[in-house]
């Protein structure tokens, strides 16, 4: 399954931007030759399969980057009583 995610445009060379993934140190490049408009270093875009398929209003990023971070956590949190589980299973 493939995820268009939200990042801001940090650099570009050549047409293609070095994005940052949220507020850590993940980067990503994404090609900006499927924008219908021009992108500046500070837009926010999503990335799909390495292009930039389209700017993102800051608004919009920071709460498509929420979702994605509330659903992480959540897996994380459901991971972590199955491995919880299965532990105590064990022991049985």
């Amino acid at each position: 399954m493939c995820l268009a995610i939200p990042a801001q445009i940090e650099s570009i060379t050549n047409g293609v931007a070095q994005c940052r993934v949220g507020e850590g140190d993940t980067f990503v490049s994404a090609s900006l030759m499927l924008l219908d408009q021009e992108a500046l270093p500070g837009d926010y875009v999503i990335i799909h399969a390495g292009f930039a398929i389209r700017k993102l209003d800051l608004k919009e990023a920071q709460e498509t980057l929420t979702i994605l971070r509330d659903l992480a956590n959540a897996y994380a949190e459901v991971q972590n009583k199955y491995d919880q589980e299965q532990c105590a299973c064990t022991r049985a």
